[in-house]
């Protein structure tokens, strides 16, 4: 006898994406990371699929008002390197959230991504803006 059971997998043209509007203030960096990862990868939706990108789109808000815990401001160091001898370059949490706070959260969540080809096109639907302004108000009705 066949089994009635049949695992659908529905395809990429087929996704619907909606639109999350996510307020970042007061929020911690690390907990609001790996929520807005598992927005991007699609794990709240029911036809999730490791290989497929069904994902929906982020508009994250007031990124200079997030908080971490403990001595992270000091301690937690970024680290970049041009390829040229001598020319590793360290900046610390408190000086990155100086310059540009959406490049913490953006390297937040690109770090709990998994490090597949699915990581890039999920990253380009998570738009983080410093303050309440954003461009995409008339998508997010």
């Amino acid at each position: 006898m066949k089994s009635l059971n049949k695992t659908t997998i529905l395809p990429c043209q087929e996704v619907v994406r909606s639109w999350h509007l996510v307020d970042l203030e007061g929020q911690t960096l690390g907990r609001i990371a790996t929520k807005l990862a598992s927005i991007l990868m699609g794990k709240d939706k029911v036809a999730q699929s490791l290989n497929h990108d069904c994902g929906d789109y982020i508009v994250a808000i007031n990124s200079d008002k997030i908080k971490v815990t403990g001595k992270k401001l000091t301690q937690k160091i970024y680290y970049s390197h041009s390829g040229y001898p001598g020319n590793l370059r360290e900046l610390t949490l408190k000086v990155m959230m100086a310059k540009d706070s959406t490049k913490v959260i953006y390297a937040a969540v690109r770090n709990m991504l998994p490090k597949n080809r699915l990581r890039n096109p999920r990253l380009k639907r998570l738009k983080i803006f410093k303050n309440e302004q954003h461009i995409y108000s008339d998508k997010l009705k």
